[in-house]
C-alpha cells in the first residue's frame, strides 16, 4: 500500500504540497501575540485568510525572535513573519509581502528628559532592540553604538519604562496603540520598510505565488485595511 501511495504521489502535483507549512513570528502585539492558548493578531489574521484561500495545510509557533528567524533560514516549508524586507534580508528568503507597509521610529518614556531632532543626536543615548531583530541590523548600519540587545520586544519595552534604555524602536502602527496604555512618546523617525512572510529559499515556487496572489487579493479587496482597523490602526494610503 505505501509502494502504490508513493508512486501515485509521484505521478500527480499534489506530492511537492502534501507537507504543512510551519510559520513561525514573535509576540509582538497586536500584529502577532498569545492571548490564552491562541495566537491572535492582524498579521496572523492575514496568514490565516491567505492559507484558507489556498488550502494548504499550516501550523503558526510564537517564538523569540532570533529563533523564529533563525528557523525560517534553515529549516525546509519553514516561513517567518512579519518580517522586515530590505537589502540585507532579500536574498536569505523568498517572500510573500506587504502584510503591512510600517515607519519605524524611535521612542522614548514620557519625562525622561530624551530628545533628538535627528539620528545624530540620538546616537549618544542607548537604544533598546531585539536580537536578530531588523532594528537591530538598522541601527548598527545606521551608526548607532550604544545598543541594548534583548531577547524580545517585551523585555525591551519593560526596559525602556524602568529606565534602563534611553529610546527603542517600534512599529509606527503599533505607536499609535501602545501610547494610549504607556507613559511613551516618539522621538524621531529611524526607518520605512514593507513586512512580508520571509519562507525558507528552498520553498516551493508555484506554492510563493499562490500566497502572493491570496495576499494581493487580500488587499485588492479592501480586507488588508478592515483587520488593521479591527485592531485599532490606520493603514497609510
Amino acid at each position: 500500500m505505501k509502494k502504490l501511495l508513493l508512486l501515485a504521489c509521484l505521478a500527480l502535483p499534489c506530492a511537492a504540497h502534501a507537507q504543512t507549512i510551519n510559520f513561525t513570528t514573535e509576540d509582538y502585539a497586536p500584529f502577532n501575540y498569545r492571548e490564552g492558548k491562541e495566537i491572535k493578531g492582524a498579521t496572523v489574521e492575514q496568514v490565516e485568510k491567505v492559507m484558507a484561500a489556498i488550502g494548504v495545510d499550516y501550523t503558526i509557533e510564537v517564538l523569540p525572535w532570533a529563533r523564529a528567524f533563525g528557523l525560517a533560514r534553515t529549516a525546509p516549508m519553514t516561513c517567518v513573519f512579519a518580517t522586515a524586507h530590505n537589502s540585507t534580508r532579500d536574498p536569505l528568503f523568498k517572500w510573500i509581502e506587504p502584510l503591512l507597509i510600517d515607519r519605524n521610529i524611535l521612542i522614548t518614556r514620557k519625562g525622561s528628559g530624551v530628545t533628538a531632532g535627528n539620528l545624530d543626536e540620538a546616537k549618544k543615548y542607548t537604544i533598546g532592540t531585539q536580537r536578530e531583530d531588523y532594528t537591530e541590523t538598522t541601527l548598527k548600519e545606521k551608526g548607532f553604538t550604544k545598543l541594548d540587545v534583548a531577547s524580545d520586544f517585551n523585555a525591551t519595552l519593560r526596559k525602556l519604562l524602568s529606565g534602563r534604555i534611553d529610546m527603542m524602536p517600534i512599529s509606527e502602527l503599533y505607536f499609535d496603540k501602545l501610547k494610549a496604555d504607556q507613559p511613551v512618546e516618539m522621538v524621531t523617525v529611524l526607518s520605512a520598510q514593507p513586512m512580508g512572510i520571509a519562507c525558507e529559499k528552498s520553498f516551493p515556487d508555484d506554492l510563493r505565488a499562490k500566497m502572493q496572489a491570496a495576499l494581493d487579493k487580500l488587499i485588492a479587496d479592501g480586507d488588508q485595511r478592515k483587520i488593521f482597523l479591527k485592531y485599532g490602526m490606520n493603514l497609510s494610503d
